[in-house]
């Protein structure tokens, strides 16, 4: 199929910019571009052609969907995400009328990387399916010095501002979209409250991350890591056991005051978008209290996870990407949800009691094949937040979709497109 006879249909993407640039992209290379926005937000971040509101009520989506696929001949749905509703919905419609499905998503290795592939992520990627020795067996032609994971973590405050702006436009677009409904539990206006108050606190929370760090790297005690996520954030929400983060926090405090010895400590590392939505640190301090192990429990808000990682004995995650700057380091890991890294190789099984008193290491060697393997196909050097960084990702993911073959399949065949190095460090 050559560039001019393809038309790709963008439903909601990433805050910020990036759709409307990737947008222009394709359209220089000859194909049609078309963008479905569902509010203010969306058409603010899509200020060129193409752009069709859908204004409906929400259970005409799917009927609404068919029908712009047919007007338009669509041949590549693209999205931010594959769970939520509407995203969901397009992309059954898409499967049964033979339409590449392009799915972005946040960085497998974060934070200079973002993902791309096609059909599904997190759970429902087809690294899922793939075990390593396949990954090796597809590797075996490659042959490439790779760059270290950087510590620093990118475009937070980028992202931070980007999500409170089009928080703030949904809002201010209610009338002319009053039947869009957030894929989250939230209303747009507390959505941009929490956006907003995070932004603003920041300096307050910088400070309060570097003590409750500092007291830890100063306190001479072993230690274990739990690295926590967003409640609201589809890989936890679609693809893990949990209900909420309460019972995570629960099974991993319990199993702590079961296993471990007694003379090491237990640190809960927040995600660094936590907003508040969720009482986190409350909820800790009055399940450690229950188990009697307040003195040995401790909590840190968002920042950088290298810092205590480094001195970490293990890490315990849901299935947070974060969990592989554990593994890159060597540490033993335990994971409960569905997540693309996984694998019987280098994650442990151990019940969580016996992992916490003598957790086994993960084979490192295989897992750096594994990380080998992801830079090689889903894995692209940039971001979505930073100018910078959307610079870097649209040099190379138009020939990406263009591509026949999507990145895992290029690979086995050797005819993956060439990759740029990692340059955002400095």
């Amino acid at each position: 199929m050559t560039e001019t006879s393809r038309s790709f249909l963008f439903l909601q993407g990433p805050h910020g910019p990036w759709f409307h640039l990737l947008g222009q992209r394709l359209r220089a290379a000859g194909a049609q571009v078309w963008r479905v926005g569902f509010n203010l937000g969306d058409r603010v971040f899509w200020p060129g052609p193409g752009y069709i509101a859908f204004q409906d009520p929400q259970d005409r989506w799917p009927e609404v969907c068919a029908r712009l696929m047919t007007s338009h001949a669509v041949t590549d749905l693209v999205l931010y995400g594959d769970t939520r509703p509407i995203h969901a919905r397009a992309i059954a419609l898409a499967r049964a009328r033979g339409i590449t499905v392009h799915v972005f998503e946040e960085g497998y290795l974060r934070p200079y990387w973002v993902t791309y592939e096609r059909g599904g992520s997190n759970g429902h990627s087809r690294l899922m399916q793939l075990s390593v020795p396949e990954m090796q067996a597809a590797l075996a032609r490659v042959d490439l010095d790779l760059p270290e994971v950087p510590a620093t973590w990118g475009d937070m405050r980028q992202h931070m501002f980007w999500g409170a702006l089009y928080h703030g436009c949904v809002a201010a677009g209610f009338r002319a979209y009053r039947n869009f409904r957030p894929h989250r539990a939230l209303t747009v206006g507390q959505e941009f409250r929490l956006y907003l108050k995070r932004f603003l606190l920041m300096p307050l929370h910088r400070l309060e991350r570097r003590l409750a760090t500092r007291r830890i790297r100063l306190g001479g005690f072993p230690y274990h890591l739990a690295i926590l996520q967003l409640e609201h954030d589809a890989s936890f929400r679609d693809h893990s056991p949990f209900a909420s983060m309460t019972e995570f926090l629960a099974l991993v405090i319990e199993g702590f005051a079961r296993g471990a010895p007694r003379h090491h400590h237990l640190v809960f590392k927040a995600h660094p978008l936590e907003d508040g939505r969720v009482p986190l640190l409350p909820e800790i301090r009055r399940l450690a209290a229950l188990h009697g192990i307040s003195d040995r429990v401790h909590f840190v808000r968002g920042g950088k996870l290298a810092q205590l990682l480094n001195d970490a004995r293990s890490a315990v995650t849901v299935n947070s990407t974060a969990g592989q700057q554990a593994l890159w380091r060597g540490l033993p890991l335990r994971t409960f949800g569905a997540a693309v890294y996984a694998k019987p190789e280098f994650v442990s099984s151990q019940p969580l009691e016996e992992f916490f008193a003598a957790p086994e290491r993960p084979d490192t060697r295989a897992y750096r094949e594994y990380r080998h393997y992801l830079l090689e196909t889903s894995q692209l050097v940039g971001g979505f937040y930073s100018a910078r960084g959307r610079r870097q990702l649209l040099r190379q993911v138009v020939d990406l979709m263009l591509a026949d073959n999507d990145p895992y399949e290029a690979l086995s065949q050797g005819t993956t497109v060439p990759r740029q190095q990692l340059r955002l460090v400095r």
